[in-house]
């Protein structure tokens, strides 16, 4: 399971995460006794941070858990920590439609944990998948979701070893989950995670955003548009692995920024870091359709999800290095330098605008894009 993090920034009280630490903010306690989990608890939102600081870390907290990343690093009991660590991630996928342009929703169940695994700096290594079907999906879909992770596996070269596979009754499963697991190898000595940023290091993007999430909206009812956007699923390891050889000890963090998008992420980062950032909105890469698309819907590209771009937060003087390492990779063409990590006490994302003013650039506090990952 993996649910991404928000909260509002410039908190009070510290408060351990399932997967990152953030600061407690919430005008009132989680109702554990007579609530109901809602849409907006998995939508890497207020909500769903909250759901996670007060119900999921309290029973689940260990050292490991507390790394707060979207994967852990692992001692090898046993084994010499000079041959590395082992890093683990897992992620569950409900996308719908299961089907859209550039992807699906079994390339983006093996694209997912690779990437989770990666972005801790590691070598990918296996993957797990476990399936729940629903009765009466039909097996020529099924064929094809699992055809479609057979294809991404070989060709990032982490295979699927092991899974398992459940059936419920009609009406109770919308027709396919895909939960799947990576274990990889990080080399040792390489630190490399949300609470690394310092003052002063740049943000680089590898890409543009909100590729995906407007892809997967594109097939809904009622929102086909004229110029088809398509999804930007990828594996990132290769992408990651030439970051890292570009500029040794120069890349502090990687993150791949998918629900609630490239805000909720670098917020999620400045917490974690205890930073605050200053981002450059004419330099965060938008193609026109997404541009037009989410001016259309009345949704900010920023907080849409991405699966197939990452952020790389590394040391000043190693920036141009990076970046010029991301736009050599084929993943990375479009990479830009968005922005500056700040001293701030408030943690705050904030951003020069076009038009010469400066906003804040808060956490996703709805759900704008259900089932999108």
């Amino acid at each position: 399971m993996k649910i991404d993090h928000d909260n509002p920034p410039g908190a009070g009280t510290q408060v351990a995460s399932a997967t990152r630490p953030v600061k407690a903010g919430y005008t009132r306690a989680l109702d554990i006794r007579h609530g109901v989990v809602d849409m907006s608890h998995g939508a890497g939102g207020k909500a769903a941070a909250q759901l996670i600081a007060e119900l999921f870390a309290p029973e689940l907290a260990n050292p490991f858990l507390g790394q707060g990343d979207d994967g852990a690093a692992l001692p090898l009991p046993g084994f010499d920590p000079a041959g590395g660590e082992l890093v683990m991630a897992t992620d569950a996928h409900v996308v719908s439609p299961l089907f859209f342009p550039g992807g699906d929703l079994g390339c983006l169940a093996v694209h997912g944990t690779i990437n989770d695994v990666a972005m801790l700096g590691a070598r990918p290594l296996y993957l797990s998948a476990s399936f729940i079907l629903e009765e009466g999906f039909a097996l020529a879909d099924l064929q094809r979701l699992v055809r479609s992770m057979g294809r991404a596996a070989a060709e990032a070269g982490v295979p699927v070893v092991t899974g398992d596979t459940k059936v419920v009754e009609r009406g109770k499963g919308d027709g396919v989950f895909i939960s799947t697991t990576g274990v990889g190898v990080r080399a040792p000595g390489l630190a490399i995670g949300g609470a690394q940023a310092r003052a002063g290091d740049a943000i680089l993007v590898s890409g543009t955003v909100g590729d995906h999430g407007l892809a997967v909206l594109s097939q809904r009812e009622s929102l086909a548009f004229d110029t088809t956007i398509v999804s930007d699923t990828a594996a990132l390891h290769t992408l990651v692995a030439d970051l890292l050889a570009a500029a040794p000890g120069g890349v502090r963090v990687l993150r791949d920024p998918t629900r609630g998008g490239l805000a909720t992420t670098l917020n999620e980062i400045a917490q974690q870091s205890g930073v605050g950032m200053r981002l450059q909105e004419a330099a965060i890469p938008v193609t026109p359709q997404v541009d037009a698309a989410c001016e259309l819907l009345g949704l900010d590209p920023l907080y849409v999800a991405n699966e197939g771009k990452l952020i790389a937060i590394c040391a000043p003087e190693a920036a141009e290095v990076v970046l010029g390492a991301m736009r050599r990779h084929p993943l990375g063409q479009q990479a830009a330098r968005i922005g500056t990590v700040t001293t701030d006490p408030h943690h705050f994302v904030q951003m020069d605008t076009r038009f010469g003013g400066r906003r804040v650039v808060d956490w996703l506090s709805a759900e704008p894009l259900p089932r999108i990952c």
